[in-house]
């Protein structure tokens, strides 16, 4: 069953039933059919549709955001800004594809050959609830451009949002038979990637959904890109302002309530700055970060997206402080409603369940580094390799650190977020493959070589 329940107050608004198998076959046979036609339309045609979805995503930006914050209770002002940012992938798209699609000369010994880049099927998608829009718009709009048909299965507690999208993308042009949404059930996963029509997966998710779609589709040969967990780390080496630090690695925390795979969520500070870092962070997420109504622009902590995911991450909490860690500030479930108050935990050690998972909500976790070298080693000494971010005032010694952080991405002086042009990814347990800039086009595509 997909539902939509209020986060914000637990109230269940909407029940829809899942597809069945018989319906689960029919989508998987309208995509596959859809793909002969859709293939040879002319890229700068698929293109163009790409663009004018990227028009009606802003077109109704406001409802669309208002749909995430009833789903998953995302603020609305963070659900306008997610819509901004599926804009800008949707443009990129249609303005470069038609470029990266090109064909590429080659030289070989003996002669030449030319590289032509060729979409390779109908794909399945199975999407996360915690940006209900981005996730969907980074695997579908370089597809649809690429000439790939989408059979899209979406979170359970976002219908509504899987609708609209539908909506919008049928609406942009997008043939009915080309992207398919379906609400099939997790169980059915399994069946959809042992159909031969499907030929490749993309999933945004929890580890363990990542190894069950890896296994099954690994079981049938099928191409996988997984963008899994993170528990990214922030390494403060100096800083020229540290109230300007501390508010600005709050901010990127708690951004979409803590639940971001990218989200900051180890910060790693050298042992001069460790102290007032850590009285002014517990602060400043006591007195800012105030749980709100999620509709209200000036709400600054949101309801997580359900009250199982609030009471996993309070008794995350409620588990550290028991193994030995200190509660600085926070840590308390807040009722009616899914709310945890923001908190910031310290003397978190290896022996401790904290150290290694994931803490998916507004949890700040902060590490003490007595060299630089420490902190690089705290920030690798993790199972997670998405994301990770340095802060400091020197760029020579900010890249120095970036070099041996063992992690997909690097930012400097921010964290988390995401452009459309920049490639996006991890290693380790945090996924296998690309998304976003040049390298997300090529993950579902055939690059044919052709001896001249």
């Amino acid at each position: 069953m997909y539902t939509v329940t209020n986060p914000a107050t637990g109230e269940l608004v909407e029940e829809v039933a899942n597809a069945t198998d018989e319906q689960v076959r029919a989508a998987i046979d309208r995509v596959h059919h859809g793909f002969a036609a859709w293939r040879r339309r002319p890229v700068a045609e698929r293109a163009k549709i790409v663009a004018r979805a990227a028009e009606l995503f802003a077109e109704r930006s406001d409802e669309l955001a208002a749909i995430m914050t009833l789903e998953m209770g995302k603020r609305i002002n963070e659900g306008r800004g997610e819509v901004g940012i599926v804009v800008d992938i949707f443009n990129y798209y249609a303005e470069h594809g038609p470029a990266l699609l090109a064909d590429e000369p080659l030289r070989i010994r003996g002669g030449e050959a030319v590289i032509v880049k060729q979409p390779i099927g109908a794909l399945l998608g199975v999407m996360p609830w915690n940006f209900p829009c981005y996730q969907v718009a980074r695997f579908v709009a370089p597809n649809l451009v690429l000439g790939n048909t989408i059979l899209l299965k979406h979170a359970s507690i976002c219908p509504r949002s899987a609708t609209a999208i539908a909506e919008i993308l049928h609406d942009a042009g997008v043939p009915e038979d080309v992207y398919v949404n379906t609400f099939a059930a997790s169980r059915q996963v399994p069946s959809i990637l042992a159909d031969p029509r499907i030929v490749g997966v993309s999933l945004t998710g929890s580890e363990p959904a990542g190894i069950s779609v890896a296994t099954e589709a690994g079981r049938n040969l099928k191409k996988t890109v997984l963008e899994l967990g993170g528990s990214d780390p922030l390494i403060v080496l100096d800083t020229a302002d540290l109230d300007e630090t501390v508010k600005a690695t709050a901010t990127a925390r708690m951004r979409n309530c803590g639940q971001s795979c990218n989200a900051p969520k180890r910060m790693i500070v050298l042992a001069d700055l460790y102290d007032d870092f850590v009285d002014r962070m517990s602060k400043h997420v006591t007195d800012f970060f105030q749980p709100g109504d999620p509709a209200d622009p000036a709400a600054k902590l949101p309801p997580l997206a359900s009250v199982a995911a609030a009471d996993e991450v309070a008794e995350q909490v409620r588990r550290a402080v028991e193994q030995g860690a200190t509660l600085r500030a926070g840590g308390n479930r807040i009722e009616p409603g899914a709310y945890l108050a923001a908190t910031v935990l310290t003397d978190i050690t290896p022996e401790m369940d904290a150290y290694y998972e994931e803490i998916f909500g507004p949890v700040v976790v902060v590490f003490r580094a007595e060299t630089e070298d420490e902190a690089i080693a705290i920030a690798n000494d993790s199972p997670f390799g998405l994301g990770a971010s340095v802060w400091g005032t020197d760029p020579a010694r900010l890249r120095r650190v970036a070099d041996q952080i063992e992690a997909g991405m690097v930012y400097f002086n921010r964290a988390g977020g995401s452009v459309a042009d920049l490639p996006f990814g991890g290693i380790k347990r945090s996924g296998i493959g690309r998304e976003l800039g040049p390298a997300g086009i090529e993950e579902f595509m055939n690059k044919k070589a052709i001896r001249l």
